[in-house]
């Protein structure tokens, strides 16, 4: 058997994380001395160490880890394994789009001095909107489930025998906003306008575009924000996003546009 300091060095891990993992049921001594508390570990339990630290490597939590070393299954294992090779790609490829982000950042600071110059890559329109008509959901979601929600949208509209007319829109109520709990409203824009179980107001609306990934979009609205507070106009009702280009159009990241509407008056 081995004591709990050769088994910690034979698998790189320290004494500290061995007693939590003990702690937490995930690896258990083969054996703990009453008096004196001192925990051994068998040789057969190198490999289920060995197991832990790659399956963390691979970015699964402890939670997920547990649940994986517990799992028989070999279709729900490989369901799992797969999810988090796409994951682990969504990473990279999100950490490419922000290193091209800096470079573009590092660009503008050089050639301006301006730390903040790239704040001044947005122009701020006033346009008049017409009313859309529009199939639509409003729950209380993370950003992270628009995907699951407007395939449940789409799925009504084939179901309906409806059409498309080319507007995906996402309406934020919250006052705060939170991208794992908002009251948001998502909608498809149709054709059939008596169809429709949601329109959209037409009206006075600030409005810019926003080119690049969707972390990057509370630039936009800090623009809009900015241009408010240096105009005679006020926001009446709830921002909204309509998407014009996205992942589904197999575009990169840097090649997304958002088009931002924050439906306004003039002061009194």
């Amino acid at each position: 058997m081995l004591g709990i300091g050769q088994f910690s060095k034979i698998c790189q891990v320290s004494v500290k994380t061995l007693r939590y993992y003990d702690k937490i049921q995930l690896l258990t001594p083969a054996k703990i001395v009453p008096d004196t508390g001192f925990r051994y570990y068998n040789d057969n339990q190198l490999p289920k160490m060995l197991l832990i630290q790659r399956l963390k490597r691979y970015g699964f939590s402890l939670d997920e880890v547990k649940a994986l070393l517990s799992c028989d299954n070999r279709c729900t294992l490989s369901c799992k394994l797969a999810r988090q090779v796409q994951r682990l790609r969504q990473q990279v490829a999100d950490t490419e789009y922000v290193i091209t982000e800096l470079e573009q950042h590092l660009l503008n600071l050089e050639r301006t001095g301006n730390l903040m110059s790239y704040q001044n890559n947005y122009t701020i329109q006033l346009v008049n909107t017409e009313p859309i008509s529009a199939i639509s959901c409003r729950q209380t979601m993370s950003v992270n489930e628009f995907g699951r929600y407007y395939g449940t949208l789409y799925e009504k509209i084939a179901r309906e025998q409806l059409h498309p007319s080319g507007k995906v829109l996402a309406l934020y109520y919250d006052k705060e906003f939170n991208p794992e709990c908002s009251d948001i409203e998502l909608a498809v824009s149709i054709a059939e306008t008596d169809q429709a179980n949601r329109v959209i107001p037409g009206g006075l609306c600030a409005f810019t575009t926003h080119r690049g990934s969707y972390s990057s979009l509370s630039d936009a609205y800090g623009a809009i924000v900015q241009w408010l507070a240096g105009s005679n106009y006020e926001l009446t009702d709830c921002p909204y996003e309509i998407y014009r280009k996205t992942q589904f159009d197999k575009l990169p990241p840097s090649e997304w546009e958002t088009d931002i509407f924050f439906p306004v008056r003039k002061r009194n």
